[in-house]
């Protein structure tokens, strides 16, 4: 086996619970701007919230917690758009003792039930009147002495507002021996896994694995997360990843800003104006794309491709320099670049709002070169790693020690080890102790680490890179194992390409089906004057037109160009899907491979007639 671990930069001493960080950030800057808040009028200013004004409001719904019956220990479901009242309900619940259970505001009825019967919530939070419905619905359904459903829409009954009002009663010495009940070790919240490949797992986390994620990576991010900066969180935050980057900012005094429309993002930017955003490879992809639409409509096709390769050698000479290489002057490439700049690069950072200075990337692999291009336009891509079994991240790129490709290494307080088949285990302050259902834990760890399922290799610097999932590898009929990441991100790197999906489990050879993504597609298709049919309600949809097909191809050959032959995709099918479907795609948009191969069963037999 190899191994590569950093030690911790941060002591926990002194911390009992995750509340403290809130408790000593306001003690020490309690006028310093925490969150920045829109108003119930989607045009008017965004409002400044100090972490004095943000305590006092936590403390105050707290106490309404406690009024209501909330004991030490309950647990308290929130389901609800990335809103600021989220971070408010978050600290408030751990405030009064409670276990935070988040709920994604896409979960179906089913899902919803599920969670609140086995996590045993006993009150829970909605973000609109309709998930308050859901909710209390769920909370009916278990036959249990529950406390309710709220909601956080001010025009609704049973808001977070009539909350706060039954707590004005609740003594400050009653709420601060609540705060403090929770100690390292007690569980901090419960977080459904959103089920990728089986049966959603109750992920428990206590305060020790947030307390030892948040001080360590703030404490290695110090350059990125500061009191000068700031930054927009548009993931949901019931996705542990988003969620302590809310902690650590909090804790770290980076000001917040919440969006819960993805597609207002870019919008935004130029009011906000980010030092740092945490965004999944999609959207990197999609602003890549839309520079090339715009070149493309001015005609400027052949200029766009060498301003993105200037781009890519410009980010590949940063890394070489990063790295200690001493490299000679390229007058060319200076010329180019600062001409580029001008034309092209200047354009994209002011459209992410001008003052962005690092990215980071999660959730899924990123491709290498998208990685440098980002890098050479003045906006380095820190690519990280980690599942919600870790807390988040449990490996991450540093500032000046990018490697496009890598994960990083292991973050401090982490050690990550592959074991002979290649699986990544993890070990360290963010990694769970076990799944709330202890059946779960059964093969989910091997000598004290946990098994996350990834197949990846560390080189000699111990940064980590991922090689596909174990559960993914495909066994050809021939007896040759495939894995297959590497050509499904070659080929997803075609904007026209959401997700592809290799297969040939016991088949002669290896197909593969591309699953489009819509909006880039209609586009495509508007602009080459072909007429592409609307998606079907649930079923994936093969799309036959030849145009389509003859440009996809192009990207299939490039992506086989990359791999061996035994490990090429000889037959492809193009399939339109809905990709607001939770039942196909997960909230972080993952697709469900299994859901995928189900309904595309007979567009994948057609591809071996």
């Amino acid at each position: 086996m190899i191994e590569s671990s950093t030690p911790p930069l941060a002591d926990l001493d002194g911390y009992r619970n995750v509340t403290d960080l809130l408790v000593a950030r306001a003690a020490a800057a309690p006028d310093h701007v925490a969150f920045e808040v829109k108003g119930a009028d989607a045009r008017g200013p965004w409002r400044p919230i100090t972490t004095r004004e943000f305590l006092t409001q936590v403390r105050a719904l707290a106490k309404g917690f406690i009024a209501q019956g909330v004991r030490a220990g309950d647990p308290i479901a929130i389901m609800a758009p990335t809103r600021y009242e989220w971070a408010v309900a978050d600290l408030a619940s751990w405030f009064a003792g409670a276990v935070v259970v988040p709920i994604y505001e896409t979960s179906s009825p089913s899902q919803v039930n599920a969670i609140v019967a086995d996590a045993g919530v006993r009150l829970a939070i909605g973000g609109t009147t309709e998930h308050a419905v859901l909710l209390r619905a769920a909370l009916t359904q278990t036959g249990r002495n529950t406390l309710g459903a709220w909601t956080m829409d001010a025009a609704a009954s049973g808001t977070l507002s009539d909350l706060v009002a039954r707590g004005v009663d609740v003594a400050d010495d009653e709420l601060e021996a609540r705060r403090t009940s929770a100690s390292q070790d007690d569980p901090a919240t419960i977080v459904y896994t959103s089920g990728t490949t089986g049966e959603p797992k109750g992920v428990v986390l206590t305060h020790r694995n947030f307390l030892g994620q948040v001080l360590n990576i703030a404490a290695a991010y110090r350059e990125i997360v500061n009191e000068q900066g700031n930054t927009v969180i548009f993931l949901p935050l019931a996705h542990v990843l988003a969620r302590g980057l809310q902690l650590i900012c909090l804790a770290s005094g980076m000001r917040i800003a919440h969006l819960s429309d993805p597609s207002t993002v870019v919008a935004t930017l130029d009011t906000l104006r980010p030092t740092f955003l945490v965004v999944v490879p999609r959207v990197l992809q999609k602003i890549q794309a839309a520079a090339a639409d715009k070149a493309a409509e001015k005609k400027l096709s052949a200029v766009w491709a060498k301003a993105r390769s200037t781009a890519i050698a410009w980010g590949h000479r940063a890394e070489r320099i990063d790295a200690g290489r001493r490299l000679p002057k390229d007058l060319g490439l200076s010329l180019r670049h600062r001409f580029f700049d001008a034309l092209f690069y200047r354009r994209l950072r002011t459209v992410m709002g001008g003052r962005v200075g690092y990215i980071l990337s999660g959730g899924a692999a990123l491709d290498a070169e998208l990685s440098l291009f980002f890098r050479g336009i003045g906006v380095p891509v820190i690519e990280g790693y980690g599942l919600t079994e870790t807390t988040a991240p449990l490996t991450g790129n540093l500032p000046g020690r990018i490697a496009s490709g890598s994960v990083g290494s292991p973050l401090p307080g982490l050690t990550v080890r592959i074991s002979d088949d290649g699986e990544v285990l993890a070990n360290g302050i963010g990694v769970f102790g076990g799944y709330r259902n202890p059946a779960h834990d059964e093969g989910a760890f091997v000598d004290g680490f946990f098994r996350t399922g990834d197949l990846g290799r560390l080189d000699d610097q111990g940064r980590l890179f991922l090689e596909g999932r174990l559960k993914d590898v495909i066994v050809t009929s021939n007896g040759k194992t495939v894995v297959p990441t590497r050509w499904e991100s070659a080929v997803e790197a075609d904007p026209l390409v959401s997700h592809a999906v290799m297969v040939g489990e016991g088949k002669p050879y290896l197909s593969a089906l591309l699953v489009l993504d819509p909006e880039q597609t209609v586009a495509w298709a508007a602009s080459e004057g072909v007429s592409i049919p609307p998606i079907a309600e649930a079923d994936l949809r093969a799309v036959t037109d030849p145009t389509l097909r003859a440009r996809l191809q192009n990207a299939v050959d490039a992506a086989n160009a990359l791999v061996a032959r035994s490990e090429q995709v000889r037959r492809f099918s193009v399939v339109f899907a809905d990709l607001d479907d939770r039942a196909l795609v997960t909230p972080t948009m993952k697709l469900k491979r299994s859901v995928v191969l189900d309904r595309a069963a007979v567009t994948v037999e057609d591809l071996y007639l």
